[in-house]
């Protein structure tokens, strides 16, 4: 069974329990109530599209720095994981938003920051798509992979350098131990799910190089003469 299997059992286990501990054990939250329950998976999804995009951000130094197709197959696996997980982080956040804010939807910083980050990391899968040739691809992808990383730490700190509708960014200090304890076992076992997608991803990525790389080692087939025009 290889890690990627057994990582995602253990998290996604992790996180069932943790989910049930803080939906049925936990209290509620001082301001919002019930409605405060989904952070236990809100939180946990953000913590793990930012860290995947922190590990594309590494796989984009290592192609730089080495030119290898293992960076290049990270780069294109975690800024994929890192993509899901922060689409599921928008809609999580409009569901949240709706009883609390009274809107879907609002131009919010920590909302828009986050916007920007989802479509920087999209145009690297496009640009990845358009890129052909794998050296000049890698390369291509691993600067706009690095620039788009840059708005990352705007993101997350977007709530202390505006005024902001969101919710600041709480400390250990401020939380119930009864609602601290669920929510820190459902970012690690969050953790081990997106170890687990992007092991699996890079995997499935590191297949289609190596058929790159043995479909450019081919000697060209020779062009068969015509026959037509001839007596």
């Amino acid at each position: 069974m290889k890690w990627e299997a057994i990582a995602g059992g253990l998290g996604f286990a992790v996180v069932g329990v943790a989910h049930a501990f803080g939906l049925f054990v936990a209290p509620s939250e001082a301001a919002m109530g019930e409605t405060g329950r989904m952070l236990y998976l809100h939180v946990p999804t953000a913590w793990a599209g930012m860290g995947s995009f922190l590990v594309a951000f590494v796989g984009a130094i290592g192609v730089l720095w080495t030119g290898g197709k293992r960076w290049d197959a990270l780069v294109e696996s975690a800024v994929e994981v890192g993509i899901v997980m922060s689409v599921l982080l928008t809609v999580q956040g409009s569901l949240w938003a709706r009883p609390t804010w009274g809107t879907w939807w609002t131009w919010d910083p920590r909302l828009t920051t986050t916007a920007v980050m989802v479509v920087a990391f999209a145009g690297v899968l496009v640009l990845r798509h358009l890129v052909h040739r794998p050296e000049r691809r890698a390369m291509a992808s691993a600067v706009a992979t690095i620039a788009s990383f840059a708005d990352v730490p705007v993101v997350y700190l977007s709530v202390k350098w505006w005024r902001s509708l969101h919710q600041p960014i709480s400390n250990a200090g401020t939380v119930d131990t009864l609602m601290l304890v669920p929510f820190l076992v459902a970012c690690f076992g969050m953790l081990f799910v997106c170890a687990a997608l992007i092991g699996s991803r890079w995997r499935l990525a590191m297949s289609r190089l190596e058929r790159e790389d043995r479909a450019s080692d081919l000697p060209d087939r020779p062009v068969p003469l015509s026959l037509e025009g001839r007596p």
